[in-house]
């Protein structure tokens, strides 16, 4: 009898899976999904979602095509308030914008329309690794040249609410380096043709997208990398400094933890607008980690020399509910340092 009723629940569960993918296959099929990226073309967040287009697709039954679509403005929070109020909730629409965003909500900062504990997350592809480059031709080379400095040093920032914007300004803050934050650029690729006619010094992003597209000044010198953000160094870069090594009290640690290292985790969400069906939350969510687990994929990331460490859907979520728990004494802090001008 026991027998036979674990069959019967077997084959209902087996004809409810069949009838979930068939239903999938009947939506996707001939449909196109649209990735919203809030950075322009050639930056690390186009980089990464452009591989995952050529890819993901062959996990999504129904195989529908994938384009990437670059909407850009205040450090991406343009593609992020879109996304969250003007994009159908249909499974059609993927968004991909900064983290930090969700710090800034925190923090009450004006412009934002969206509610981050509502987006649908379908994951993070790599936990950020966030150096600060300078060229050569500045003068910084160490940190040394850096911290004794008589003049603030020049760095590059798409808005408040980026990890380019937010890191050099809770270093200031932190470790009391001579930094003069200049916002607005569209992205870390025109960051780095400023940094290259001298308009900048440098800036702070990810390791894994800097040595993309900075990987000729990188190699030959004309731009060093002379500071990491991140709580463990790089494999690529052991003998670069962290900057948590310089902090001088417990204060300047817990904003650099909290306001960098705990952020790094999610600056590369991809997301779903608010409302969409569960299923299809799953679905995406299960063919954005087959994808990158998915040999054709790897080989291409490889290629475009892209790291991966990823964070699945649930894990992106609890990262973000537990920002939005974190004491009041410290998000006042935070909005001190992230307020300043």
């Amino acid at each position: 009898m026991h027998e036979r009723i674990s069959c019967l629940v077997g084959t209902i569960v087996l004809l409810a899976l069949v009838g979930v993918a068939h239903s999938a296959t009947f939506f996707y099929e001939g449909k196109t999904v649209r990735i919203i990226v809030g950075f322009t073309a050639g930056g690390g967040f186009d980089i990464y979602s452009r591989a995952l287009a050529r890819h993901m697709n062959r996990h999504i039954p129904g195989n529908p095509t994938f384009i990437v679509e670059n909407m850009t403005g205040a450090g991406s929070l343009v593609a992020a308030n879109h996304v969250y109020k003007v994009a159908k909730p249909d499974g059609l629409t993927i968004g991909h914008f900064i983290g930090g965003l969700f710090m800034q909500q925190l923090l009450g900062k004006r412009g934002i329309e969206f509610d981050a504990r509502k987006f649908e997350y379908i994951g993070v592809p790599v936990k950020d690794n966030p150096v600060c480059a300078i060229t050569r031709k500045s003068g910084i080379t160490t940190m040394e040249k850096w911290a004794a400095s008589k003049v603030p040093v020049k760095l590059g920032s798409t808005a408040p609410g980026s990890n380019t914007d937010d890191i050099p300004r809770i270093l200031k803050a932190a470790l009391g380096l001579p930094i003069q934050v200049i916002s607005g650029y569209k992205g870390t690729a025109d960051m780095r043709l400023a940094a290259e006619s001298a308009e900048l010094a440098g800036g702070c992003w990810s390791w894994d997208a800097m040595r993309v597209m900075w990987n000729q000044s990188l190699q030959s010198g004309d731009a060093v990398v002379v500071l990491q953000a991140i709580p463990q160094s790089h494999p690529d870069l052991p003998k670069v400094p962290l900057a948590i090594s310089f902090a001088k009290n417990e204060d300047a640690r817990q904003l650099i933890q909290t306001g960098i290292h705990d952020l790094n985790a999610i600056i590369r969400p991809y997301v779903l607008p608010p409302g969409t069906a569960k299923e299809q939350v799953q679905l995406l969510r299960k063919a954005f980690t087959d994808t990158l687990k998915d040999p054709e994929f790897l080989a291409d990331a490889k290629k475009s020399n892209l790291d991966l460490d990823p964070l699945n859907g649930e894990e992106v979520e609890r990262t973000v509910n537990r920002l939005f728990q974190l004491s009041p004494s410290l998000v006042a802090n935070l909005k001190d340092v992230l307020s300043a001008n």
